[in-house]
Protein backbone atom coordinates (compact mmCIF):
# COMPACT_ATOMS: atom_id res chain seq x y z
CA UNK A 1 0.00 0.00 0.00
CA UNK A 2 1.57 3.53 -0.81
CA UNK A 3 0.06 7.34 0.46
CA UNK A 4 1.12 10.11 -1.28
CA UNK A 5 2.86 12.51 1.28
CA UNK A 6 1.38 16.32 1.33
CA UNK A 7 2.57 17.80 -1.34
CA UNK A 8 4.76 17.27 -4.49
CA UNK A 9 7.12 19.90 -3.83
CA UNK A 10 8.07 17.65 -0.44
CA UNK A 11 10.95 15.51 -1.96
CA UNK A 12 12.89 15.99 1.34
CA UNK A 13 10.35 15.60 3.75
CA UNK A 14 10.54 11.82 4.50
CA UNK A 15 14.62 11.82 4.54
CA UNK A 16 14.47 14.01 7.94
CA UNK A 17 11.61 11.72 9.47
CA UNK A 18 14.52 8.89 10.20
CA UNK A 19 16.95 11.12 11.85
CA UNK A 20 13.99 12.51 14.15
CA UNK A 21 14.43 9.97 17.30
CA UNK A 22 17.47 7.38 17.08
CA UNK A 23 16.83 3.83 16.92
CA UNK A 24 14.78 1.65 19.72
CA UNK A 25 13.69 -1.66 20.70
CA UNK A 26 10.76 -2.74 18.25
CA UNK A 27 7.85 -3.05 20.32
CA UNK A 28 4.08 -2.60 19.51
CA UNK A 29 4.33 1.56 20.21
CA UNK A 30 6.60 1.37 17.58
CA UNK A 31 6.58 2.16 13.60
CA UNK A 32 9.84 0.77 11.90
CA UNK A 33 10.89 3.12 8.73
CA UNK A 34 13.59 3.18 6.47
CA UNK A 35 14.21 6.23 3.88
CA UNK A 36 15.19 6.00 0.38
CA UNK A 37 16.62 9.53 -1.17
CA UNK A 38 15.54 9.00 -4.88
CA UNK A 39 15.70 12.71 -6.21
CA UNK A 40 18.43 12.96 -8.44
CA UNK A 41 20.61 16.45 -8.12
CA UNK A 42 18.82 17.77 -5.05
CA UNK A 43 20.74 18.37 -1.80
CA UNK A 44 18.72 19.59 1.06
CA UNK A 45 18.43 20.61 5.04
CA UNK A 46 16.21 19.14 7.27
CA UNK A 47 14.71 20.09 10.58
CA UNK A 48 13.07 17.94 12.60
CA UNK A 49 10.55 19.96 15.48
CA UNK A 50 12.94 22.58 15.33
CA UNK A 51 16.00 21.00 15.06
CA UNK A 52 18.56 20.57 12.32
CA UNK A 53 18.87 17.01 11.85
CA UNK A 54 20.40 16.53 8.38
CA UNK A 55 22.63 18.89 6.99
CA UNK A 56 23.20 18.96 3.16
CA UNK A 57 21.58 15.13 2.58
CA UNK A 58 22.43 13.73 -0.88
CA UNK A 59 20.34 11.61 -3.04
CA UNK A 60 21.46 7.66 -3.49
CA UNK A 61 21.24 7.04 0.49
CA UNK A 62 18.78 4.26 1.75
CA UNK A 63 18.64 4.22 5.53
CA UNK A 64 17.15 2.53 8.04
CA UNK A 65 15.21 1.06 9.50
CA UNK A 66 14.36 3.47 12.66
CA UNK A 67 11.87 1.70 15.13
CA UNK A 68 10.23 5.21 16.14
CA UNK A 69 7.43 6.09 18.60
CA UNK A 70 4.12 6.23 17.13
CA UNK A 71 3.42 10.20 16.84
CA UNK A 72 3.60 13.00 15.00
CA UNK A 73 6.45 14.90 13.64
CA UNK A 74 6.92 18.51 12.56
CA UNK A 75 9.01 18.56 9.44
CA UNK A 76 10.75 21.79 7.48
CA UNK A 77 12.21 21.71 4.64
CA UNK A 78 15.14 24.35 3.54
CA UNK A 79 17.65 25.49 1.18
CA UNK A 80 21.16 23.22 1.54
CA UNK A 81 23.21 25.57 4.01
CA UNK A 82 20.28 27.90 5.30
CA UNK A 83 20.96 29.52 9.01
CA UNK A 84 17.98 28.21 10.14
CA UNK A 85 14.12 27.00 9.52
CA UNK A 86 12.72 30.38 9.84
CA UNK A 87 12.27 30.57 6.04
CA UNK A 88 11.02 27.32 5.10
CA UNK A 89 10.92 25.93 1.28
CA UNK A 90 8.68 23.59 2.59
CA UNK A 91 6.61 22.89 5.76
CA UNK A 92 6.51 22.94 8.51
CA UNK A 93 4.36 19.74 7.89
CA UNK A 94 2.91 17.07 10.36
CA UNK A 95 3.65 13.94 9.06
CA UNK A 96 1.98 11.09 11.85
CA UNK A 97 3.29 7.12 12.10
CA UNK A 98 1.59 4.55 13.26
CA UNK A 99 2.23 1.85 15.62
CA UNK A 100 2.78 -1.51 14.54
CA UNK A 101 3.15 -0.62 11.00
CA UNK A 102 6.47 -1.02 8.81
CA UNK A 103 6.79 1.76 5.83
CA UNK A 104 9.19 2.95 3.68
CA UNK A 105 9.38 6.59 2.78
CA UNK A 106 10.62 7.75 -0.53
CA UNK A 107 11.12 11.15 -2.06
CA UNK A 108 11.41 10.28 -5.34
CA UNK A 109 10.20 11.80 -9.40
CA UNK A 110 7.06 11.64 -10.33
CA UNK A 111 6.65 10.03 -14.20
CA UNK A 112 6.82 14.04 -15.46
CA UNK A 113 10.28 14.44 -13.28
CA UNK A 114 8.52 16.62 -10.66
CA UNK A 115 10.03 15.94 -6.84
CA UNK A 116 7.74 14.13 -4.69
CA UNK A 117 7.29 11.76 -1.67
CA UNK A 118 5.79 8.37 -1.19
CA UNK A 119 4.81 6.41 1.97
CA UNK A 120 4.60 3.00 0.92
CA UNK A 121 3.51 0.08 3.88
CA UNK A 122 5.47 -3.05 3.75
CA UNK A 123 3.21 -6.41 3.41
CA UNK A 124 5.00 -8.24 6.51
CA UNK A 125 2.05 -11.35 6.13
CA UNK A 126 3.66 -14.58 6.35
CA UNK A 127 4.97 -16.34 3.14
CA UNK A 128 4.71 -20.23 2.75
CA UNK A 129 7.87 -22.54 3.31
CA UNK A 130 10.51 -22.33 0.89
CA UNK A 131 9.24 -18.82 -0.60
CA UNK A 132 10.34 -15.08 -0.27
CA UNK A 133 8.36 -12.13 -1.30
CA UNK A 134 9.67 -10.01 -3.95
CA UNK A 135 8.41 -6.08 -3.92
CA UNK A 136 8.45 -3.51 -7.49
CA UNK A 137 8.48 -0.18 -7.11
CA UNK A 138 8.28 2.21 -9.74
CA UNK A 139 9.47 5.83 -8.16
CA UNK A 140 11.50 7.02 -11.77
CA UNK A 141 10.98 9.45 -14.20
CA UNK A 142 9.51 7.37 -16.77
CA UNK A 143 6.88 5.69 -18.77
CA UNK A 144 4.84 2.20 -17.24
CA UNK A 145 7.71 -0.33 -17.34
CA UNK A 146 8.16 -4.19 -17.56
CA UNK A 147 10.11 -5.95 -14.66
CA UNK A 148 11.94 -8.73 -16.59
CA UNK A 149 13.40 -12.04 -14.58
CA UNK A 150 15.25 -14.22 -17.55
CA UNK A 151 14.39 -11.75 -20.03
CA UNK A 152 10.41 -12.73 -19.91
CA UNK A 153 8.01 -10.04 -17.88
CA UNK A 154 7.01 -10.56 -15.11
CA UNK A 155 5.61 -7.73 -13.82
CA UNK A 156 3.67 -5.40 -17.07
CA UNK A 157 2.92 -1.89 -17.18
CA UNK A 158 3.61 -0.83 -13.57
CA UNK A 159 3.19 2.81 -13.74
CA UNK A 160 4.98 5.61 -11.19
CA UNK A 161 4.33 5.51 -8.37
CA UNK A 162 2.95 2.04 -8.24
CA UNK A 163 3.83 -1.25 -6.68
CA UNK A 164 3.68 -4.98 -7.51
CA UNK A 165 3.97 -8.16 -5.26
CA UNK A 166 5.17 -11.76 -5.81
CA UNK A 167 5.94 -14.72 -3.55
CA UNK A 168 8.71 -17.23 -4.95
CA UNK A 169 10.60 -20.26 -4.46
CA UNK A 170 13.66 -19.16 -3.08
CA UNK A 171 16.95 -18.27 -5.32
CA UNK A 172 18.44 -15.84 -7.13
CA UNK A 173 16.32 -13.70 -10.08
CA UNK A 174 18.04 -12.27 -12.89
CA UNK A 175 16.01 -8.91 -12.93
CA UNK A 176 15.76 -6.08 -15.18
CA UNK A 177 13.17 -3.16 -16.14
CA UNK A 178 12.61 -1.98 -19.56
CA UNK A 179 9.60 0.25 -21.20
CA UNK A 180 6.22 -1.61 -21.23
CA UNK A 181 5.90 -4.15 -24.05
CA UNK A 182 9.82 -4.16 -25.04
CA UNK A 183 12.47 -6.24 -23.67
CA UNK A 184 15.88 -4.09 -23.96
CA UNK A 185 16.70 -3.11 -20.63
CA UNK A 186 16.66 0.48 -19.35
CA UNK A 187 17.83 -0.90 -15.99
CA UNK A 188 20.25 -3.86 -15.33
CA UNK A 189 20.11 -6.96 -15.74
CA UNK A 190 21.54 -7.36 -11.88
CA UNK A 191 20.83 -10.24 -9.77
CA UNK A 192 18.43 -9.97 -6.93
CA UNK A 193 18.55 -13.10 -4.35
CA UNK A 194 14.93 -13.54 -2.83
CA UNK A 195 15.48 -15.23 0.47
CA UNK A 196 13.15 -17.85 2.50
CA UNK A 197 11.12 -15.67 4.59
CA UNK A 198 12.39 -12.22 3.35
CA UNK A 199 10.74 -9.42 1.70
CA UNK A 200 12.85 -8.30 -1.02
CA UNK A 201 11.93 -4.85 -2.17
CA UNK A 202 13.44 -3.17 -5.34
CA UNK A 203 13.35 0.55 -6.28
CA UNK A 204 13.16 1.90 -9.26
CA UNK A 205 14.40 5.66 -9.02
CA UNK A 206 16.05 8.72 -11.01
CA UNK A 207 15.22 9.61 -14.59
CA UNK A 208 15.25 8.19 -17.94
CA UNK A 209 15.81 11.32 -19.69
CA UNK A 210 18.34 12.39 -17.94
CA UNK A 211 19.88 8.92 -18.17
CA UNK A 212 21.09 8.78 -14.47
CA UNK A 213 18.18 5.87 -13.78
CA UNK A 214 19.70 3.56 -10.99
CA UNK A 215 18.23 0.46 -8.20
CA UNK A 216 17.83 0.36 -5.01
CA UNK A 217 17.32 -2.84 -2.98
CA UNK A 218 15.86 -3.50 0.38
CA UNK A 219 14.99 -6.64 2.38
CA UNK A 220 12.95 -6.86 5.36
CA UNK A 221 13.49 -10.23 7.40
CA UNK A 222 10.62 -12.22 9.53
CA UNK A 223 8.25 -13.55 7.30
CA UNK A 224 8.29 -16.67 8.65
CA UNK A 225 8.03 -15.88 12.47
CA UNK A 226 6.08 -14.39 15.16
CA UNK A 227 8.45 -11.52 16.33
CA UNK A 228 6.93 -9.82 19.00
CA UNK A 229 6.16 -6.10 17.63
CA UNK A 230 7.47 -4.46 14.09
CA UNK A 231 9.81 -6.97 11.97
CA UNK A 232 13.27 -5.22 11.31
CA UNK A 233 16.57 -6.57 9.98
CA UNK A 234 16.62 -4.65 6.87
CA UNK A 235 19.84 -3.88 4.68
CA UNK A 236 19.94 -1.09 1.92
CA UNK A 237 21.65 -1.29 -1.06
CA UNK A 238 21.57 0.69 -4.30
CA UNK A 239 22.84 -0.44 -7.71
CA UNK A 240 24.81 1.88 -10.36
CA UNK A 241 22.92 1.89 -13.34
CA UNK A 242 26.16 1.57 -15.67
CA UNK A 243 28.35 -1.35 -13.45
CA UNK A 244 25.20 -2.88 -11.81
CA UNK A 245 27.20 -3.01 -9.01
CA UNK A 246 25.89 -2.93 -5.28
CA UNK A 247 26.87 -0.28 -3.16
CA UNK A 248 25.55 0.26 0.33
CA UNK A 249 23.37 3.25 1.36
CA UNK A 250 23.94 6.12 3.74
CA UNK A 251 22.15 4.55 7.20
CA UNK A 252 25.40 5.27 9.09
CA UNK A 253 24.73 8.97 8.05
CA UNK A 254 20.99 8.91 9.41
CA UNK A 255 21.97 7.04 12.59
CA UNK A 256 24.88 9.85 13.10
CA UNK A 257 21.82 12.39 12.78
CA UNK A 258 20.04 11.18 14.75
CA UNK A 259 23.08 10.40 17.83
CA UNK A 260 23.98 14.34 17.18
CA UNK A 261 19.61 15.21 18.03
CA UNK A 262 19.99 13.51 21.19
CA UNK A 263 23.28 14.66 22.32
CA UNK A 264 21.81 18.44 21.35
CA UNK A 265 18.69 17.74 23.36
CA UNK A 266 20.60 16.51 26.39
CA UNK A 267 23.01 19.58 26.18
CA UNK A 268 20.40 22.24 26.68
CA UNK A 269 18.33 20.33 30.06
CA UNK A 270 21.71 20.34 31.13
CA UNK A 271 22.36 24.31 30.42
CA UNK A 272 18.39 24.53 31.75
CA UNK A 273 19.37 22.74 34.97
CA UNK A 274 22.59 24.72 35.73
Amino acid sequence: MRTRVAAAGTAGLALALAAAVPATAATDDAASLSVLHGVPDLTVDVYVNGELTLDDFEPGDLAGPLELPADTYAVAITAADAADDSSPAIGPVDLPLEAGMSYTAVAHLDASGNPTATLFTNDMSQTAAGEGRLTVRHTAAAPAVDVLAGGSPVIENLANPDEASLDLPAGTVSASVAATGTTDPVIGPADVNVAEGVHTIVYAWGSLDADNLDLAVQTIEGLHSSPSGVPSGELGLAADNQTNGWLIGGALLVAAAGAALVARRQQALTAERR
